[in-house]
């Protein structure tokens, strides 16, 4: 089995009310992630808000998950927002002295959108020159926009050892099935960020889950991921529950999974710098309140503590 595998969070960052980042609740919120299953953490990453957090905070919020986590399971980074080139040389350099296990390099902070794969290419050899002992992995970040990465490209990643994770956002069954047949007999992880085509990549060869939707119920997840191969049947009605309850996704998240986190015993506050808090209206509290007695009923059939 690969070093990197099973269901893992995208892990939010919680903030106090007067928009401090809330150590205590990362504290709980890492506890939680543990006693849920999940098999690592991606901490200050979109779902983190990265791109909202100041350099300083990216980097002591890595640290605060090191040290909550306690070595119990695997936590990777990103924080890689910057647009100027040597200022993310800086910043990947300082976010790897903070213990985290790999250092998650965002696809399209390596080229401008207009640019070509070249520039692409040219950018990524460089990061890998400069920090020869930095393990990274790599994120398809959807924001500000989205780039996938070519074959060749990962291809190399996967034979060489550059890369050891990557995120893989294409949400495209065909686009997977390349992608394995691409890293087959290396080292290189392939996650999935997408619900709706999760189990088929398994299937296919995927090796875990890395999305929004973990903060959420990753124990579900975790069930699915456990028992794909012996269970089929139940796995695929597990995935229709999980694929529908996805949609949530798209509401107002991070701010709905802080009030689903107030809700199953992670106290923190709604504040978030991303999204206005207002977009959580009565209606979409009503959703969470739903989804959390579906994933009760849903936790009962599979045997999960409820």
């Amino acid at each position: 089995m690969k070093n990197y595998h099973g269901c893992w969070p995208t892990m939010i960052t919680p903030f106090t009310e007067d928009n401090k980042v809330d150590f205590k609740a990362i504290k709980l919120l890492v506890d939680w992630y543990v006693a849920h299953g999940a098999d690592g953490i991606f901490a200050v990453c979109q779902s983190s808000e990265m791109f909202f957090l100041k350099p300083q905070e990216k980097l002591d919020i890595a640290k605060a998950v090191v040290e909550a986590n306690e070595g119990r399971i695997k936590v990777i980074a990103s924080g890689h927002t910057a647009d100027d080139h040597t200022e993310q040389i800086e910043e990947l350099g300082n976010m790897a002295k903070t213990g985290v296990d790999a250092v998650v390099l965002v696809s399209n902070r390596m080229a401008k959108k207009e640019e070509g794969a070249d520039v692409f290419d040219k950018n990524a050899e460089d990061i890998f020159r400069q920090l020869p002992d930095v393990t990274f992995g790599l994120y398809e970040c959807p924001y500000p926009y989205l780039r996938l990465l070519t074959d060749d490209f990962l291809s190399d990643c996967a034979k060489t050892g550059k890369l050891v994770f990557l995120k893989d956002v294409s949400c495209s069954n065909e686009i997977e099935k390349r992608r394995v047949g691409v890293v087959k007999g290396t080292t290189l992880s392939l996650f999935n960020a997408n619900t709706s085509t999760l189990l088929d990549s398994w299937i296919d060869g995927y090796d875990g889950y890395n999305g929004v939707m973990a903060n959420f119920h990753i124990d579900i997840y975790k069930w699915m991921y456990d028992h794909y191969t012996t269970e089929p049947k139940l796995a695929r009605e597990v995935s229709d529950f999980l694929t529908m309850a996805a949609v949530t996704e798209a509401r107002c998240y991070p701010v709905n999974a802080k009030f689903h986190y107030q809700l199953t015993g992670v106290p923190m506050s709604l504040v978030t710098r991303s999204k206005d808090v207002s977009l959580l209206n009565e209606n979409s509290k009503h959703e969470i309140e739903s989804l959390i007695r579906l994933e009760k009923l849903v936790r009962g059939k599979l045997g999960l503590k409820v």
